[in-house]
């Protein structure tokens, strides 16, 4: 059966578009087991989540695409053309702060009639996993053939990996999930719509983004998939990680979704 998906054309003329996959609805076991190498309490309780259906970007933003809508109308505040420090146009943006990524959302929307956002947490876990409860969508291992990240040390029996010098193209190992998605491990770490919680005590399992009540224009959000600077352990599919708001780095891109009209 062909996968459902739908081209987003950003520039005909430069040839840029934005490839958004159907992710279908069901249910999961969202955080980890007591007994996965490596992980830690930030990943339990494991507990069920219903999702909705909504369509993914098949890639993370990338350098071309974040650079036409920065050029859109301003909303809230002012997007920098040039933000990464590993530049090409099809290695995925970085030093991009979760205010830039909404930014960007809200003009991506008003540009396509959309209503484009990041993903909750429980949506980028679920279309991460894509069906598997493995540590990796690829099984419980990952080689430097699968993933750009950091493996001074073997995980748990794999190869080595030398010290990654960054970002590599969003296209270039050439390998998906279970859904068709790229770089959902390793890379870059991508931002979600969460507000950072240390455990699952309490937490929606509906698939709705667990946010605080708070006015605070500076907190904590969760950060998921691990990055090219980061050890296997940490590009697992459970694992979580948080960081400001306002805070930019090289290791922290995003990849955008909407709601299915179905």
């Amino acid at each position: 059966m062909k996968q459902q998906s739908h081209q987003e054309t950003l520039s005909e003329e430069q040839h840029i578009s934005l490839k958004m996959l159907f992710i279908p609805s069901g249910k999961f076991l969202m955080g980890s087991p007591d007994e996965e190498l490596e992980r830690t309490d930030f990943e339990s309780p494991q507990h069920e989540v219903m999702i909705s259906a909504f369509f993914m970007a098949k890639y993370p933003i990338t350098q071309a695409q974040w650079r036409l809508v920065a050029a859109m109308p301003r909303h809230y505040h002012t997007l920098h053309a040039e933000p990464s420090d590993f530049n090409g146009d099809h290695r995925p943006v970085e030093k991009v702060s979760w205010d830039d990524a909404v930014e960007f959302c809200s003009r991506l929307s008003a540009y396509t009639g959309r209503s484009y956002r990041l993903p909750t947490e429980a949506e980028w876990e679920y279309a991460c996993r894509a069906g598997t409860t493995t540590r990796f969508a690829f099984g419980d291992q990952i080689t430097p053939d699968l993933v750009n990240y950091r493996a001074p040390k073997k995980y748990p029996y794999g190869p080595k990996a030398q010290y990654s010098p960054g970002t590599t193209s969003v296209d270039h190992f050439d390998v998906t999930n279970g859904f068709g998605l790229s770089d959902m491990h390793g890379n870059v770490y991508e931002w979600c719509q969460d507000h950072w919680h240390e455990n699952y005590k309490n937490a929606p399992t509906d698939g709705s983004a667990w946010l605080l009540d708070t006015k605070e224009r500076i907190s904590l959000r969760v950060i998921r998939g691990g990055s090219w600077i980061y050890r296997p352990n940490k590009c697992r599919s459970a694992n979580r990680n948080y960081f400001g708001s306002m805070g930019r780095t090289r290791n922290i891109g995003f990849r955008v979704v909407y709601s299915s009209p179905f």
